[in-house]
């Protein structure tokens, strides 16, 4: 299985488009997952799962990013009860605690 390039040294997220088109070893390519953390600032659920997010990501070479729903009104009224919310290019995947091997098996899918 293709897998995209890991993110540059320090970035904290790898970069692209979710499901751009990437360069790998050897010239093949590779499709760029992404995975969006929705939480807030102080939740403990949310740091829990920014360490499994931040993990699995590395080792999969997956971008990440992470978005506060105390800064987005959208954000807030959809997924308030659940956080931290984890989509996986766009889609929900995950709600409340974040299972590594559920996480990376959708990333490897």
């Amino acid at each position: 299985m293709e897998r995209a390039l890991p993110a540059p040294p320090g970035t904290g997220a790898g970069q692209g488009e979710p499901g751009a088109a990437v360069t790998g070893r050897g010239g093949t390519m590779a499709v760029m997952r992404t995975v969006t953390l929705i939480g807030k600032p102080g939740c403990h659920l949310c740091d829990d799962a920014r360490a499994v997010v931040s993990e699995v990501c590395a080792r999969l070479g997956a971008r990440w990013e992470e978005k506060d729903i105390t800064q987005d009104e959208e954000l807030y009224r959809r997924y308030w009860e659940q956080i931290p919310v984890v989509l996986v290019d766009g889609a929900q995947h995950d709600f409340w605690r974040v299972d590594p091997r559920r996480l990376r098996a959708a990333l490897e899918g």
